[in-house]
């Protein structure tokens, strides 16, 4: 995520407990399985949400997304949409009732292995009771229709999120809630699932989703588009981004399918950016590993009331025309947030920081300012910048996700780990980070122990001065 003008107080930039005592710490999605055991034959219920602290509601539990189906048709003129949602799952406790995230579209049908269901709704909860208890362990297809226009979803932080429209479509980016503002979902990083999904527009509009584009027709006046993901996606990586686009597609010479699509009004200043995308993913891989996906791209569009980018996965969404920073943060993350998910959005650092940092690395090698000094400039703000406001490692809530210490301080922490292992260590921390966590979870627990490993050195010190503690540290 970045943002593309001066950000909100404490919201997404442009450009503590110790260490030991996180590693005892039991992950949330563990802890929420074991303590919803239950003597078989009870009435068992998914949970209202993955037990995320930040986001209590988001996500559920008893049960895993395999896949999702999405079909969509979608009126730019009246803002209408019409969807049918088919989910996948597979139960992971004996269900009689579980839940789905979805705000505010009208439910039309649901079915539970094609038969009818008894469905309320509580907040952003589909509430959905099958007909017959789901078996641990089963696989069973869910079926939602639904209808209505969708409205955006507003964060802790005051910002909006989800389906947004704009004056020739919609604006989708689903970062930190989102997704459920156009499907129904289990809407939380630790439920990753492949997805279809396809949408009908206007002839003339452009409809650009993720993965790769596997069938297009027009017929009477609308045009359907049909894209495929095939690795695991998180539900807010998901987008339908709809508009009036100029595309461009061709292959790289690492044989990534890459989709261009970009607004008229931004395609001057977009396409020297955009140029730089294979150059970019070729760097980042030289030292990240392997790009992780099958499919690359940018989705630019004239979105001026949204105010940020967001790493889509596969193929980041633009307000507006990035600068080279942003093309290089966005496409970061896929490999760190979007291959390597968070388990908890506590986490946010792994995301932000990880890919903040990319852009100073991107810097030092290509005639800009070092990372080192970066860093100084940084350092140099008073104790009482709002870049000290809290630890990266624990944001504190919602409201402060994608504050500057997120960003900024959550890339400090990774060059005081280069300096404290030194560029060879540092290098092959960040590449086994990407490849044994690859199209999974981490957290930061996790990435502390794998550079103590990796390095051979004793990281307390560092994690515990940079990551954990608040204030401005004293420099060693």
């Amino acid at each position: 995520m970045t943002r593309s003008r001066p950000p909100r107080p404490s919201h997404r930039p442009a450009h503590g407990a110790r260490r030991r005592a996180l590693t005892a710490t039991v992950p949330l999605a563990l802890t929420a399985l074991l303590a919803s055991a239950s003597p078989a034959g009870a009435t068992t219920t998914g949970g209202a949400g993955a037990g995320d602290p930040y986001f209590p509601l988001a996500g559920n539990g008893g049960y895993h997304v395999a896949h999702y189906d999405l079909d969509l048709r979608y009126d730019t003129a009246t803002r209408h949409l019409d969807g049918t949602a088919v989910l996948t799952a597979r139960a992971t406790r004996r269900l009689t009732r579980f839940d789905l995230d979805l705000s505010g579209l009208k439910i039309t049908g649901l079915t539970v292995d094609h038969a009818p269901a008894a469905h309320r709704r509580d907040g952003q909860e589909l509430v959905v009771t099958p007909r017959r208890a789901l078996r641990k362990g089963q696989t069973f297809r869910v079926t939602v229709t639904y209808r209505g226009t969708p409205k955006p979803v507003t964060d802790p932080d005051g910002s909006t999120d989800g389906w947004i429209a704009t004056d020739d479509g919609a604006f989708v980016a689903g970062e930190p809630q989102g997704a459920m503002t156009w499907f129904p979902a289990n809407n939380h990083p630790t439920d990753k699932s492949s997805y279809d999904i396809t949408v009908t527009v206007p002839q003339g509009r452009t409809a650009v989703a993720n993965g790769v584009l596997v069938g297009r027709r027009t017929h009477q006046g609308r045009t359907t588009f049909h894209w495929r993901q095939s690795e695991p996606m998180a539900a807010y990586l998901a987008t339908a981004t709809v508009g009036t686009f100029q595309v461009r597609q061709y292959t790289t010479r690492d044989g990534i399918r890459v989709y261009d699509a970009v607004d008229p009004r931004e395609a001057t200043a977009a396409a020297p950016v955009l140029k730089k995308l294979p150059s970019v993913l070729e760097w980042e891989s030289r030292l990240f590993g392997p790009y992780p996906f099958r499919s690359a791209g940018s989705i630019v569009d004239h979105a001026p009331d949204v105010g940020y980018a967001l790493e889509t996965q596969g193929r980041p969404v633009y307000d507006s025309a990035p600068d080279v920073d942003t093309l290089v943060h966005e496409n970061a993350h896929q490999w760190f947030g979007d291959s390597v998910s968070l388990t908890s959005w506590k986490d946010i650092w792994l995301n932000e920081g990880f890919a903040t940092y990319a852009e100073w690395l991107y810097e030092e090698q290509h005639g800009g300012d070092s990372a080192q000094k970066t860093f100084d400039a940084l350092y140099a703000r008073p104790a009482g910048d709002p870049l000290w406001a809290y630890p990266p490692g624990d944001p504190g809530d919602g409201a402060n996700l994608f504050g500057t210490p997120v960003y900024a301080r959550g890339a400090m922490v990774l060059h005081a780990l280069r300096t404290a292992v030194g560029d060879r260590a540092f290098y092959r921390v960040l590449r086994a980070w990407a490849s044994e966590h690859r199209y999974g979870h981490g957290t930061t627990a996790d990435f502390e122990r794998l550079a103590e490993r990796v390095s051979g050195k004793d990281l307390d010190a560092v994690f515990t001065t940079w990551l954990h503690t608040r204030g401005k540290p004293s420099r060693p």
